[in-house]
């Protein structure tokens, strides 16, 4: 086509166009040897408009109570927009990883990390000021009956490793950057809005609840950026997370 254009019809200039948000296109017109030149405004303003959106629905949801549940609507907006706008959902880390293993110790090292700093920071920094975090309604009922355990732990692993996980980091964060030009600052940018909104989304919690759930978004979009955006990390650490909160609940080794 390039040959026809330049050789044939004498053009000094070919424009190829896609959308900003199909990452398989823009790096097969890169490999053909095209330079990227910018990203249409519109193209921004879509992923900024779906950002508010999501905030909307976040704090919607969690601090006035006026939207159903945040989860399964940003999980279900995600998904949608990223099979309209990018093509499918691999744009957003949902594909294959190259190597489980290290998918899987990247997300072991985030949730070491995230459990260390929740007890041996923020909880001794938020205990002078606040009460300790409320722990989800039904928690109570863990601590000795295995089959009550077992259903959490199916409530965990999807709901919140792979549903949370999908809105937030999947979703918004992608959203957030878009609107920043896909830049590593924007990325990092995102992944900074999006663990303040993650912790609001855990309002339930009280200040310090707050405080410890956006310091674990926090430790889980620098984990989704760092994997080179693999959103596996990101499900298995937040697993990982939560299925050690339910044992030391189940054993009663935490109130």
């Amino acid at each position: 086509m390039q040959c026809h254009a330049f050789e044939v019809w004498g053009c000094m200039r070919v424009e190829l166009k896609t959308d900003a948000l199909n990452q398989k296109s823009r790096d097969t017109i890169l490999r053909i040897g095209a330079t990227e030149e910018g990203t249409l405004r519109r193209q921004r303003w879509i992923s900024f408009a779906e950002f508010v959106l999501g905030t909307v629905v976040v704090i919607g949801h969690n601090v006035y109570h006026v939207v159903a549940n945040e989860v399964p609507i940003l999980f279900v907006l995600g998904l949608i927009s990223f099979r309209l706008r990018d093509g499918g959902w691999a744009a957003m880390g949902l594909e294959w990883p190259a190597s489980w293993r290290r998918t899987a110790l990247i997300a072991l090292a985030a949730a070491v990390l995230r459990i260390l700093l929740g007890a041996l920071v923020i909880d001794p920094v938020t205990a002078p000021f606040w009460p300790p975090p409320i722990a989800p309604s039904g928690m109570n009922e863990i601590t000795g009956h295995g089959m009550v355990a077992l259903r959490w732990l199916l409530l965990v692993w999807t709901f919140a490793a792979f549903g949370e996980e999908i809105g937030y980091r999947g979703y918004l964060v992608n959203r957030a950057a878009d609107a920043g030009g896909r830049s590593k600052f924007a990325y990092w940018a995102g992944a900074v809005a999006v663990s303040v909104l993650f912790g609001y989304g855990h309002f339930y919690k009280g200040p310090s609840g707050i405080v410890d759930s956006g310091m674990a978004g926090l430790i889980l979009g620098a984990a989704y950026v760092l994997s080179g955006r693999n959103l596996w990390v990101c499900v298995l650490a937040h697993g990982f997370i939560d299925t050690v909160g339910l044992i030391a609940v189940f054993f009663g080794w935490s109130s």
